[in-house]
């Protein structure tokens, strides 16, 4: 897969997983300073996952990262600048310094839902937007992540599930780094892959290495091409290790150290670095201008954020609901015709064929085809109903196995009346011999042992 990318492509690649990178660092200086407000939460060793999906997409599709796929937010034009200003609370930040984190989103330009703290939710939520985006006519794809411990939700499979049934062309990316906070995997499922279960909802999946961003982009890039080509939704597990704990709190005591060890030796910016100097895709001086380029922007950004002011008192009882056009104006944008998705063109029968439901062998021994409404049966179905009509009715099948029935259970009660008969009679010829004998020895006579025998006997 590597080697299908162009030389450039594998540049942009990994200028995002260093921007994703520094963009990081920086917040924690800032963290440090007590210039964060909220929380942070780190996604190093991951940013091959965020980088290499989003790049899949494009620029009409939608995301809805999670408050790790900063990475996935850079590749969408989201400028450093919204991210710092975001986590300061800045007036300046997308929501204007009403929260302390990155739940904020751009629906009108970039196309970006913002995080749910409820981890599972945006699932539902993305299948929604995959199918208004189909419904107008836009040939888009949605895409979200989830964590390994977020598949173990309700909602992640309720989600899951009414994609499936709707064949919405979504794309999730479940990225398994091991841990959920401190609960290892192993301990929250019994499966080795968790795209195993896709298996349950009759979707595809893959499983990709998730610090291999060659690999997660171009395995990205098919599944959104046959999500968009009416395929359905796709699951992608992306294998991977967080190696920063839950958040800047945490110090993930709980990760042995071996397995740390061996995951910071396949970061994915130095595996990637690697292949590009070994295919001479990178030199020094290319390098350089990328770190000199990265630097020089946050920089920029960075004092930014700085300088902005803290939002004002009386800000705090605004933008609390959405109050109509007064707050925002997003409107369909229609790509189709209206025509064709509004009556009477979108009219349809409320009676329909269900194929194959309810068909079956049935206690007569055909098949048992049930049809909905009065709609025209299909050549399959006339064909089946033909076959049952040359058969004999159920009817005169029941009849046949009660009359069978009846003669069998006449049959075993002679049986059993003969039985009895032939025990009585045994009974009254013993109790004949009986008195035979006794007559005799009342008597004084002598029988032979042989004649008490065949007495007996008969």
């Amino acid at each position: 897969m590597k080697k299908e990318l162009t030389r450039q492509q594998h540049l942009d690649l990994y200028y995002y997983m260093r921007l994703n990178r520094a963009v990081e660092d920086t917040m924690v200086k800032l963290f440090r300073q007590n210039k964060i407000v909220g929380g942070l939460y780190s996604s190093l060793g991951q940013e091959a996952i965020s980088v290499g999906t989003a790049s899949a997409l494009e620029k009409k599709d939608w995301i809805a990262p999670m408050i790790r796929n900063i990475g996935a937010l850079l590749v969408k034009g989201v400028p450093p600048r919204d991210i710092f200003t975001q986590h300061m609370a800045k007036y300046t930040s997308p929501t204007l310094g009403k929260d302390g984190t990155s739940h904020f989103g751009d629906l009108e330009k970039l196309h970006i839902v913002s995080p749910i703290s409820m981890l599972g939710d945006l699932i539902p939520v993305m299948t929604g937007v995959a199918m208004a985006g189909r419904y107008l006519g836009q040939k888009i794809v949605a895409m979200t992540w989830i964590g390994d411990g977020g598949s173990s939700t309700g909602v992640f499979h309720e989600g899951l599930n009414f994609a499936a049934t709707q064949k919405a062309p979504f794309v999730l990316i479940l990225e398994n780094n091991g841990w959920a906070y401190s609960t290892p995997v192993r301990r929250q499922v019994p499966l080795e892959n968790l795209a195993d279960r896709a298996k349950a909802y009759g979707i595809a999946s893959y499983i990709v290495d998730g610090n291999d961003v060659a690999d997660v982009y171009s395995t990205a890039k098919e599944a959104v091409h046959r999500a968009r080509a009416g395929e359905g939704p796709i699951l992608i597990e992306a294998k991977t290790f967080r190696r920063m704990g839950h958040a800047q709190h945490d110090p993930a005591e709980y990760v042995p150290k071996e397995m740390r060890e061996y995951w910071e030796k396949r970061d994915p910016i130095l595996l990637h670095e690697k292949f590009l100097t070994e295919a001479k895709l990178l030199d020094v001086k290319t390098k350089k201008e990328i770190e000199t380029k990265i630097e020089a922007l946050l920089s920029q950004e960075r004092d930014f954020a700085e300088n902005s002011p803290m939002p004002p008192p009386e800000l705090a009882e605004k933008g609390v609901y959405c109050s109509g056009d007064d707050c925002h104006k997003i409107q369909p944008r229609w790509e189709r015709p209206v025509a064709e998705v509004t009556p009477p063109k979108s009219s349809i029968d409320a009676s329909w064929v269900v194929e194959g439901f309810g068909r079956g062998k049935s206690s007569g021994g055909g098949t048992a085809p049930i049809h909905f409404g009065d709609t025209a049966q299909s050549e399959e179905r006339k064909e089946v109903e033909e076959k049952l009509a040359r058969a004999r009715p159920v009817e005169v099948v029941i009849k046949d196995a009660a009359a069978k029935s009846a003669k069998n259970a006449a049959s075993n009660g002679r049986k059993a009346e003969k039985a009895r008969a032939g025990k009585d009679a045994s009974a009254t010829n013993r109790k004949a011999v009986a008195n035979v004998v006794g007559k005799s020895v009342k008597a004084g006579a002598k029988v032979p042992a042989k004649s008490m025998a065949r007495k007996g006997r008969r």
